[in-house]
């Protein structure tokens, strides 16, 4: 007996091992907290799990309440990256300890040096511009120059602006700060301010059919906006006007990524980031959304083509979240509401 019992066990053992060695592996997941709305982000996904297996989970929601969930998880959180827009939640997120820094050559090569953190913790994505709109019969392109020029006497009752309590407006105007300094870039917001033709509006959308509608001449929106609406109202007498191409070019921000500082899977976290600056995800981006792409070896949308090629702001993107604070204060005291 004592010399059958151990063969038995040894067989069971064995047979144990092997029903273990034929089981498949785990799937690799990587889980995401993102800004961007599930449609926006989703397709990239599974276009990614399709082409390597790993599996994405997400959670949406707006940037500040992911910030805030991130900081009350700490290092519970289950999140490996963070995806927002806008470089000023981008900043914010690394300033609060967020996100770690990454050593990628892939994102590196991919992503132009502004339109990335000086520090590695996030990088661009997407190339989303905010320039000029008017309305061709009232306003002659010829007419048209620089955010700077709205503030001109001549556009009195003609301008449209969105809130500035809205992160788009506040980093442009950080933009121009770092550019022109806080005294001539609050001269430039009064005048703006003055050339209201009626009050600020909640969103782009409003404004855009604002000016398509004759209520204002001009505005300032960013450009997916004015894609989205064009695909719902191709009729509509809104055209774009590539601001400051005689100066340093339209100003331009992001939406981006960053792996959490407590990431349980950075590497796949880093992998997947990667992808996402690749030609394939790339391409994504700009066909899902109007966006433009962020890697430069890729090209835009025919949609987004047929708006014309136009001349960047090169500053580095990081500088909307460095100088927020006093954009917002210089709004403020602007009476831009």
């Amino acid at each position: 007996m004592s010399s059958v019992f151990p063969r038995r066990t040894a067989s069971c053992f064995a047979a144990i091992l092997s029903v273990f060695a034929a089981a498949p592996a785990f799937a690799e997941e990587v889980f995401v907290y993102s800004a961007r709305n599930e449609q926006l982000i989703k397709p990239l996904f599974d276009a990614y799990t399709k082409q390597t297996g790993v599996q994405v989970k997400f959670v949406t929601d707006k940037e500040g309440p992911l910030l805030e969930r991130l900081k009350a998880e700490g290092a519970n959180t289950p999140a490996d990256i963070l995806i927002t827009v806008d470089a000023g939640n981008l900043w914010q997120a690394a300033q609060a300890d967020l996100l770690r820094s990454v050593q990628s050559k892939i994102l590196e090569t991919n992503i132009p040096e502004y339109l990335r953190d000086p520090k590695k913790q996030w990088f661009g994505l997407s190339v989303r511009a905010r320039t000029m709109f008017f309305n061709p019969k009232k306003v002659a392109a010829k007419d048209l120059s620089s955010y700077e020029d709205l503030a001109d006497p001549k556009w009195k009752g003609r301008l449209c602006l969105r809130t500035s309590k809205k992160v788009y407006n506040q980093s442009l105007v950080a933009t121009m700060i770092a550019e022109h300094g806080t005294e001539k870039t609050e001269k430039i917001v009064k005048g703006w301010v003055a050339n209201l033709a009626t009050d600020v509006f909640p969103d782009d959308t409003k404004l855009l059919e604002a000016i398509g509608a004759g209520q204002c001449d001009v505005g300032v929106a960013n450009t997916y906006y004015y894609g989205r609406l064009l695909d719902k109202k191709p009729d509509l007498p809104v055209a774009i006007f590539w601001a400051n191409q005689n100066g340093k070019g339209t100003h331009v921000n992001v939406s981006g990524a960053g792996i959490t500082k407590h990431a349980k899977n950075p590497a796949g976290a880093q992998k997947l980031i990667e992808w996402l600056s690749s030609d394939k995800a790339q391409n994504l981006f700009t066909d899902l959304d109007f966006e433009y792409p962020a890697n430069p070896a890729v090209k835009a949308d025919a949609v987004l083509l047929k708006w014309g090629s136009f001349k960047q702001n090169l500053i580095n993107v990081n500088k909307a979240g460095e100088l927020q604070v006093e954009a917002v204060k210089l709004m403020d005291r602007a009476a831009y509401k």
